[in-house]
């Protein structure tokens, strides 16, 4: 069954549980009411078990989490569940930010492409380059004899690198809500700017030092980039193609998975700034940056991958309980 018509035959009911839901003190002095809003929710928990098989990355998996957790706590009376921290960073963000796999893509595309483009341009044509580059990461990418950059300089240039990053980390989520083109023209321009610079470094004799003075912790500081953005973007396409929601409804529902992927990724840019602090600028040397970097960097995404998967679908019982894990994390 296409997505499509899955939600053609299951929105009225949405709407009714939604309608109930919006009614539950009046409903649950109404016997009918409560036995329908019950057989509503059950329904409702079916289609998200559905819909998490069969339309990975949809819209509508966001919209049925909601609904479901809203109705369950009215079928059960319980008081919502808090998620601990402990569930939230070992499990919830990661699944937060695998979840849309495609948008992801996009974001780190939309950085390294540029980039890659631009460090070709400024390899080739290195006076022209340079006008791209902030004053801030101008001693990167000027010829300074056979030592390279200075200790000064290169403690100076490593702090702007950590400095701009973080900026450009929460730029790119806020942008998101320019119909997401702010975030894509973010990514674009910053790319850009790294990638002129690396070409630039290379290109003048700097490139050891440009590459020690950034690998600690670059790559954890790009990933927490092409994270925080991808949050943007979803931002951005829940306003601009909200499916059968109404553009409140989803930039609602994808603002509160986009703002969780954003706090989780904030202890991140921290650890990448106590990296550059007592790392980076320790003047450990290129092997042991490159050890540290990749090394964090590979320990972030496989922590994606392995921790950021789906749950295992309930089973529903014919009473609703739900057998095994819950239907829905909160």
């Amino acid at each position: 069954m296409k997505v499509d018509r899955f939600l053609r035959e299951r929105e009225a009911d949405w709407r009714e549980l939604e309608g109930l839901l919006g009614k539950r003190r009046r409903a649950r002095r109404d016997a009918r009411a409560v036995i329908r809003l019950a057989a509503l929710y059950r329904g409702a928990a079916a289609d998200l078990a559905l819909a998490r098989r069969r339309y990975r990355g949809d819209p509508v998996i966001a919209r049925l989490e909601s609904l479901v957790v809203r109705a369950r706590q009215a079928v059960y009376s319980e008081e919502p569940r808090r998620a601990s921290a402990r569930r939230f960073f070992g499990r919830t963000y990661w699944q937060r930010v695998r979840e849309r796999p495609g948008v992801l893509a996009l974001a780190i595309a939309l950085l390294l492409v540029p980039a890659a483009f631009a460090a070709a341009w400024a390899l080739d044509d290195p006076g022209a380059a340079l006008g791209l580059v902030p004053g801030e990461f101008r001693d990167a990418v000027e010829p300074v004899g056979d030592t390279g950059m200075s200790a000064t300089e290169s403690a100076a240039f490593s702090s702007a690198v950590l400095t701009n990053n973080i900026q450009v980390t929460f730029l790119a989520f806020a942008a998101g809500l320019v119909f997401g083109i702010g975030t894509a023209v973010v990514l674009a321009y910053n790319g850009a700017i790294l990638g002129t610079i690396t070409g630039g470094a290379i290109g003048s004799g700097n490139g050891t030092e440009f590459v020690e003075f950034v690998a600690a912790h670059g790559i954890i500081e790009l990933s927490c980039i092409c994270v925080a953005a991808a949050a943007g973007l979803r931002l951005g396409y829940a306003i601009v193609a909200p499916v059968s929601r109404t553009r409140r409804d989803a930039l609602t529902l994808e603002a509160r998975a986009s703002i969780a992927i954003v706090l989780g990724t904030i202890p991140w840019v921290v650890l990448a700034g106590l990296i550059e602090g007592f790392v980076t600028r320790a003047g450990f040397g290129l092997l042991p940056g490159l050890i540290l970097g990749v090394g964090v960097g590979a320990l972030y995404w496989t922590l994606v991958f392995v921790r950021g998967r789906p749950d295992s679908q309930a089973v529903l019982t014919p009473s609703g309980a739900v057998a095994g894990r819950s239907v829905v994390e909160v």
